[in-house]
């Protein structure tokens, strides 16, 4: 990593399976540092799993250092109750993002699909394939939860320098 490297955090965020991957972003290259889910057992209470989630989340943020954070704006499917659990997760994540000062920016389901593959409705197919491509890696990145949140990073990293470019314009 350059001294110029951001460290970006994307999180897809879920209450079973939250993805998450550390992205190193400088200027036009993205490496990546760390692609994983944290897994929450259903034999575990309601309580404990969100506490579990806090707490592994905790660890990659202090392991990683990142600055930045981009997570998925909430979609709600036809299931209530999942995307309940969900929203609560992803309560958690910010929460504990805000407590670290890390900056956090949202993006929707379609932003990122567009950001990643230049379509807003990109098949998981079509995003895994951008993010191996991209991130110049052997394969996609698994579990699927992963693979989603390294394209909220790339998302993230992609909007922040076209941000900048315009600034400077």
């Amino acid at each position: 990593m350059g001294m110029n490297d951001r460290l970006i955090l994307g999180i897809d965020p879920g209450f079973g399976r939250m993805g998450y991957a550390v992205l190193a972003a400088a200027e036009n290259d993205l490496h990546l540092i760390a692609c994983d889910a944290v897994m929450t057992p259903m034999a575990l209470s309601y309580p404990r799993r969100l506490q579990r989630i806090y707490e592994q989340l905790g660890e990659i943020i202090a392991q990683y250092q990142p600055a930045e954070a981009a997570i998925e704006a909430l979609f709600f499917g036809k299931n209530v109750t999942t995307a309940i659990a969900v929203a609560q997760a992803r309560g958690v994540a910010m929460l504990l993002l805000e407590q670290r000062g890390v900056s956090i920016a949202e993006y929707t389901p379609s932003a990122v699909k567009l950001a990643v593959t230049g379509y807003g409705a990109a098949r998981k197919e079509q995003i895994g394939y951008m993010v191996r491509q991209l991130l110049h890696l052997p394969a996609v990145p698994k579990p699927d939860d992963a693979a989603d949140a390294a394209a909220i990073a790339i998302c993230h990293a992609h909007m922040f320098r076209l941000s900048t470019t315009n600034a400077v314009k």
